[in-house]
């Protein structure tokens, strides 16, 4: 909006890099761009859990409480570090920061924590299976917020799908429903902040000039900016203060590697979700709880319930018929164009 936006010459470059109208011949390129986009977070979110899974097996023991806050604001440290770092070495190019362009992403952070929160406490006040069936309901409020606010069409497939993994959820937890007025105040809330996050962090992606690695870094630093107050008010940088068996280098390397992966998680979900769209990034962070669980079985010895394998393969199937219609959408496309 500002003179300075539009003579700053890498902004023009990247707006060149990224031209919005999409020639006939690149179809096909940009169905292996959204497949590499959802392997490239399906693989950086997986990883993510599996490292956050081990460090609470070997540290939590140690820790009266939890660092679940304050973890995430050290792992977004040592993301604006990477991709600093990477900017420094020249591999990545991207604007320096001003108030400006952070105020135009903040809305993003701001759902985050707002989705991170929620999530704590609709943890606290639901069972697990409970959560999960309110997860699969937000991918479906994800969708009409996805064909409302960017026109995406919803196949009568799509729909297959979605019904077939909430069923799926259902019927997994029908022993282990609970209701309170509490636990579904907290769920709706982060039903509502976890669509908003993923339907606004489109609109960033589409409307924000910046590449992807400057979305990172703007992203790691509202990140940290956000909630590293909180971790003051809630105790949890207190507690870390107060324990020194976890003032190790061994503690330290491990949330450092945690970071890492991070940064590459932060720039996957920007890819994909720009990439596809914010139904697809919702279907497949859904998905990514299968080899989550068959990998935490094989890892960290976890029991897997005979529910949790029954709600593994109706998820399977949901993801089937999603990409059966995706895949059947696309061929529609290439035959009309053509």
């Amino acid at each position: 909006m500002s003179s300075s936006n539009e003579k700053d010459p890498e902004t023009q470059n990247l707006m060149e890099k990224d031209p919005e109208p999409t020639p006939p011949k690149e179809k096909g390129g940009s169905v292996a761009m959204a497949i590499y986009s959802c392997v490239l977070y399906s693989f950086c979110s997986v990883s993510m859990v599996l490292v956050n899974k081990s460090l609470a097996s070997s540290y939590n023991y140690l820790i009266d409480g939890d660092l679940n806050i304050l973890l995430v604001v050290f792992q977004a440290i040592i993301a604006v570090i990477a991709v600093s770092v990477c900017k420094k070495m020249g591999w990545v190019e991207y604007p320096p920061f001003n108030f400006a362009t952070a105020k135009q992403w903040a809305p993003v952070n701001i759902m985050f924590c707002g989705m991170l929160f929620t999530g704590m406490a609709s943890l606290q006040h639901n069972s697990v299976p409970m959560v999960t069936i309110f997860k699969n309901i937000t991918n479906i409020v994800v969708t009409i917020g996805d064909y409302y606010y960017f026109g995406s069409q919803v196949e009568g497939l799509v729909i297959a799908a979605f019904g077939t993994m909430l069923a799926g959820a259902i019927f997994a937890a029908k022993n282990d429903v609970t209701v309170t007025v509490i636990g579904l105040f907290w769920m709706a809330m982060n039903c509502l902040t976890t669509a908003g996050y993923i339907l606004y962090m489109k609109f960033a992606t589409k409307t924000v000039k910046l590449s992807k690695f400057g979305m990172v870094f703007y992203n790691n630093v509202l990140c940290t900016a956000f909630l590293l107050p909180c971790t003051l008010v809630n105790g949890e940088m207190q507690l870390f203060l107060n324990t020194d068996a976890i003032h190790t280098f061994d503690y330290g390397w491990k949330n450092s590697f945690a970071g890492f992966v991070g940064f590459f998680l932060n720039f996957a979900s920007l890819t994909c979700v720009s990439n596809t769209g914010p139904t697809t990034y919702a279907i497949v962070g859904s998905l990514n709880k299968i080899p989550t669980a068959l990998l935490g079985w094989i890892l960290f010895d976890a029991t897997i319930t005979p529910q949790t394998w029954f709600f593994i393969a109706v998820s399977m199937c949901g993801g089937f018929l999603y990409s059966y219609a995706k895949i059947s959408s696309s061929r529609k496309g290439k035959k009309h164009s053509g």
